[in-house]
């Protein structure tokens, strides 16, 4: 049986850290071929403006969280980290990012050696005549 805290998460619309790595892992799998993910970052206090207003007002320190959402078009996940968790949080992401990265096209490059020689045989740079 889940914990309560788990519960409280799940009817908000969040996933717990670890999670949300799981389904962005499996989302990342689904998508290898075709389709893209798109992933958010956000600072969030995770309250109403009014609440924020009420209380800097007041004194009282706000703690912002880092708000992540992910979506592929047809599913959206969601978490929120800490500013203790962070750091654990961004090496998971960043181990995750760096095994599914390898589905991008590589970019062609022009051959520096090349490119220089083309110039030479076409008689320098082209200059358009002035207007007179």
């Amino acid at each position: 049986m889940p914990s309560c805290d788990f519960l409280g998460f799940i009817l908000k619309g969040f996933l717990q850290p670890d999670p949300f790595l799981n389904e962005l892992t499996s989302m990342f799998e689904r998508n290898r071929e075709n389709g893209s993910v798109w992933v958010t970052f956000k600072r969030s206090s995770m309250k109403s403006k009014v609440q924020t207003n009420k209380m800097t007002t007041s004194g009282e320190a706000i703690e912002y969280r880092c708000l992540i959402r992910a979506t592929d078009g047809k599913q959206k996940i969601s978490t929120t980290v800490g500013a203790k968790d962070h750091q654990r949080f961004q090496a998971s992401y960043a181990t995750l990012l760096k095994a599914h990265m390898a589905a991008l096209k590589k970019r062609e490059r022009k051959d520096k050696k090349k490119a220089a020689e083309g110039d030479k045989k076409d008689g320098g740079s082209k200059k358009k005549p002035k207007r007179v």
